[in-house]
């Protein structure tokens, strides 16, 4: 599952070093000679999914060259506190420059891991349903997020806006409607795309099984009236399109959603709320 194409990251890491250091290391340069070395090792403090190893360690590669370092755990490994994750060696000057933005992407990354394997494990055995992240990431930091929803079991939804068809209420509006939405979508969109549409009624869910949309998603929708729909999705004669649920979306409620016969949540939660794993990094010389 590769993280990103290799100039995109280090893009993304010379941006986020440049952030930090940009008026130099006062402290760093003040107090710790340019000849000490040191090893540092980034320990789990609370139990966690691991996930940005190999980030974590081109952090401090792009800063110093010179700079060494071992992935000890893999990415998608759950570890108990305590556990010693990646460790680096180098000048200690470097080791201390970056720690920072090493630990802020690397905490950033386990801790969406972490909360994609939580909703991914309340899936029951068994069932087919896939739990979905949503466009709802950090600025700049897409790819990662996405990189660790993968990575802590979950699933991907579209990209960005040019990766697929998916017409939400405002669209509808600006159309004047589903069907002159759905229907301008499929002139306009190349063949091999699927046309999803929210819609947020039982009424809505009609036109837009009349329209003929591919994916439809239940917004906001109550369970009782998530299950009237998957009844009539289910009986649709014109073929069956795939139906999703967002909005609201907790652990509890996966189970009963699952049992409702829908086929995939998608859950903002993954990435716009999930908390930073926490990571210490303790340096020695």
């Amino acid at each position: 599952m590769p993280v990103l194409a290799a100039p995109l990251l280090d893009a993304l890491i010379d941006r986020s070093l440049e952030e930090d250091l940009a008026g130099g290391d006062l402290t760093t340069e003040a107090c710790v000679e340019a000849s000490a070395r040191a090893t540092a090792k980034a320990v789990a403090r609370k139990p966690l999914v691991a996930c940005g190893g190999d980030v974590f360690l081109r952090v401090f590669q792009r800063l110093d060259r010179q700079v060494e370092g071992e992935v000890l755990v893999a990415d998608g490994t759950a570890v108990g506190a305590g556990t010693v994750l990646w460790t680096v060696r180098g000048r200690a000057r470097s080791l201390l420059s970056a720690e920072r933005t090493a630990l802020n992407l690397a905490q950033r990354m386990s801790g969406v891991a972490s909360e994609a394997r939580r909703y991914a494990e309340a899936i029951p055995a068994g069932s087919g349903v896939r739990i979905t992240d949503t466009r709802k990431t950090t600025p700049g930091l897409r790819g990662l997020e996405r990189y660790a929803v993968r990575v802590g079991g979950a699933h991907n939804h579209r990209d960005s806006l040019g990766s697929a068809v998916l017409i939400k209420d405002n669209h509808i509006v600006a159309a004047g409607g589903i069907a002159t939405a759905i229907a301008r979508a499929r002139a306009r969109a190349p063949h091999t795309t699927k046309v999803e549409v929210e819609v947020a009624s039982l009424q809505e869910l009609d036109q837009a099984l009349a329209a003929g949309a591919d994916i439809i998603m239940l917004d906001n929708f109550t369970l009782a009236d998530v299950k009237v729909a998957s009844a009539r999705v289910r009986s649709a004669q014109h073929g069956r399109p795939l139906l999703e649920v967002s909005g609201g979306i907790t652990l509890e409620r996966i189970p009963e959603l699952v049992a409702a016969g829908i086929d995939v949540i998608s859950v903002g939660a993954l990435t716009h709320s999930a908390r930073a794993a926490d990571i210490a990094l303790d340096l020695s010389l």
